[in-house]
Order: C-alpha cells, then sequence, then structure tokens
C-alpha cells in the first residue's frame, strides 16, 4: 500500500493556470488546466499532478508527450508520484502526463494541424491554432517551473538509444545530464524553438531525456529514467540523499547529425543503437523492389550512434541513423566532476534551492 493514500486529493480541480503558491502544503493534488477550446466550445484540458511538501524548495516540472506518440515517460511519472512522500519532500513536483491531447488521442507526433509543437516554443499569443496551444501550454504551466525535465521517445520508425539533450557548458544542465546516468549525452544549445530552449531563455535549467522507442511502454528505460529523475530530485535538496549503484560512463557527444539516403527502396541500418562505428564502415544497405543492391552507405566519420531508422521502406532522402560526434578534450565540455562542483556553486549563489 502506498504510505501517502491519506495525502492524496483525488478530486479533479479545474484552474486556468498552475499556480503552485495556491496548491494545498503536504498533499498530491489533481488539476486540469484549460488551454484552448473545440469547435464545439469544449475546452481541452492539460493533466497535471502536483506534489507539494511541506518544507519551501524548487518547483520541478516533468513533461511528457509534446509529440503525441512518445509515451516511454508517463510509466516514469506516474512510478514517480506512487513514491514521492510530501512529508520529506521539500518543494514541489509537477508532472504533466500528456501535453499534446490531439496527437495523443490520434496516436500521432504532431498536433491536429500538422504543426510540431517542439518547433513552436514559446508560442504566439495570438497565432493560429497550434501557436496559440503553445503558448497558453508555455505560459500557463511550463514558465512556473524552476526546473524542467521534458521526456520524449524517437519518432515513428525510428529508435533511440537512452540518451539526454543538454547544454553541457551549463554547469546545473549538465550535472542534471550526468545525474540521469544515460548511455549517450548529445551537447544541445538550446536555440531551436524547443520547449526546452524556451524554458533555458526563461533562465529555468532544462534537460531532455529521449526515452527509447515511440507508442511502447519499455520497462528496461523506463526504470532507469525514474532513477535519473529521483537522483536529479536528491540533487536539488529535495529528497533525502540515497545511495545509488554505479554504472558505465555516458558516451558524451558535442555534436551529432543525420545521414538520410540517397536512392530510395528497401533499407537495412547496420550498426545498433549506442553502437561506436568508424569512418568509411558499411552502415547500411538498401535494396530495391526485386531485391538488388542499390547503395552501400558508410559511415562520414568516427561516432556513436545515437538513434537509427527501423521502417525499411526509404525514399530518397529518408533518415539511415543519427551520428553523434564524440566529444574530446579540444571541445571543452564539463565533466561529470566539474559540473558537480559547478551546479554546486551556481544553486548556492542564485537560491534556486530555496524558491518555491
Amino acid at each position: 500500500m502506498d504510505v501517502t493514500t491519506n495525502f492524496i486529493d483525488h478530486s479533479i480541480r479545474r484552474v486556468s493556470a498552475l499556480e503552485v503558491d495556491e496548491l494545498p502544503l503536504g498533499r498530491k493534488v489533481r488539476l486540469v488546466v484549460d488551454l484552448i477550446e473545440d469547435g464545439l466550445g469544449r475546452a481541452v484540458r492539460i493533466p497535471v499532478v502536483a506534489v507539494r511538501g511541506k518544507r519551501s524548495g524548487p518547483v520541478v516540472g516533468l513533461t511528457c508527450a509534446l509529440h503525441g506518440n512518445e509515451l516511454n515517460g508517463i510509466p516514469v511519472v506516474h512510478r514517480l508520484i506512487e513514491l514521492l512522500d510530501p512529508k520529506t519532500l521539500r518543494g514541489t513536483v509537477v508532472v504533466c502526463p500528456v501535453l499534446n491531447i490531439s496527437g495523443f488521442n490520434d496516436h500521432k507526433r504532431r498536433y491536429r494541424d500538422g504543426k510540431d509543437l517542439n518547433h513552436l516554443m514559446p508560442g504566439v499569443e495570438d497565432g493560429n491554432e497550434s501557436q496559440i496551444y503553445a503558448y497558453r501550454l508555455f505560459e500557463r504551466i511550463a514558465s512556473r517551473f524552476d526546473v524542467l525535465i521534458d521526456l520524449h521517445t524517437a519518432s515513428f520508425g525510428r529508435i533511440n538509444s537512452l540518451y539526454v539533450r543538454a547544454d553541457m557548458e551549463n554547469p546545473v544542465t549538465a550535472r542534471m545530464a550526468y545525474l540521469q546516468r544515460p548511455r549517450i549525452i548529445l551537447h544541445n544549445p538550446p536555440s531551436d524553438h524547443t520547449l526546452r530552449g524556451a524554458a533555458a531563455e526563461r533562465g529555468i535549467p532544462a534537460i531532455t531525456v529521449e526515452i527509447g522507442d515511440p507508442q511502447v511502454f519499455q520497462p528496461r528505460h523506463i526504470r532507469p529514467t525514474l532513477a535519473g529523475v529521483r537522483a536529479v530530485l536528491s540533487h536539488l535538496r529535495m529528497l533525502p540523499k540515497r545511495v545509488t549503484s554505479d554504472s558505465a560512463t555516458p558516451i558524451v557527444c558535442a555534436s551529432s547529425h543525420w545521414i538520410y539516403t540517397a536512392h530510395g527502396g528497401l533499407l537495412d541500418v547496420l550498426p545498433g543503437v549506442a553502437e561506436q562505428v568508424e569512418s568509411g564502415a558499411t552502415i547500411a544497405r538498401q535494396i530495391d523492389i526485386f531485391g538488388d543492391l542499390v547503395c552501400e552507405y558508410r559511415a562520414p566519420a568516427d561516432g556513436v550512434v545515437i538513434g537509427k531508422s527501423v521502417n525499411p521502406v526509404c525514399p530518397t532522402g529518408a533518415r539511415i541513423l543519427h551520428l553523434g560526434r564524440i566529444a574530446g578534450p579540444e571541445d571543452g565540455l564539463l565533466s561529470a566532476t566539474e559540473a558537480a562542483l559547478g551546479a554546486e556553486r551556481t544553486l548556492t549563489h542564485s537560491g534556486m534551492s530555496h524558491s518555491g
């Protein structure tokens, strides 16, 4: 039995925005946040669960399914809510199991007008439907966080390693990335109208965790992601320190790019995710519909496979694999130790650990 059952408010409150200071202390509450209305005038609402401890501390937000078919984050936040005890929690944890309501219901990555919400942030107040949706989502929910962990997966027809996108020159986000203990960390300064990027522009430290594959629940990825989230909360002094098991040091990539097909046909991508490849190695073979070899594709440089295509049917210009360039000393990215020390200094001076 959940020891915190008596601290759960099972009613669902309808609100126009997330107001953390109005949440009851020492409780778990369920909210729906109004965003827009559909053609019948019915409200489209974002489900939210908030756990506010009795002691002040940061407001940490976890968001899922901004791409509607990227589902692995949902059981992560469900399990996290089960485990959090408001009596011992310091600060507030806010989870949003689904951000893209229409995409989720339609089993699709994009919003219902065909736009990618993760390239529209922070939205437009008086724009088209998806722009307004993005604007209100950001202003009414995400902008209220002190820290953001945005949970994603690969897109349809592709698979990912468990990896993190983070600004590895920022000590706080670098530390968050290392604490997730992923297989790969990709240095990715947030400047592309993503939710993570919009948060960073508001001074909210944010990382993106890519948790495997779309439209499935994968326990082998869900468990370590949950452990990583709890490690971040412990680092922010929101939870008691926990003893964690050792894990392999992640591969840090300074940059990455996708490799695309030059022809159409049936594609077989050879290396697995997180596998390192050498320049010139054969990475894929493509045949035509009669079974004849069309092309062999080779790695243009040394690197590691962050993600890959698993859909055999590939026209010209289709994605083959996502190749990461492994960082070297010349890239100047923070090591785990440097990130830990820098994050402690930043948190101490910024007062983040005393907000909320």
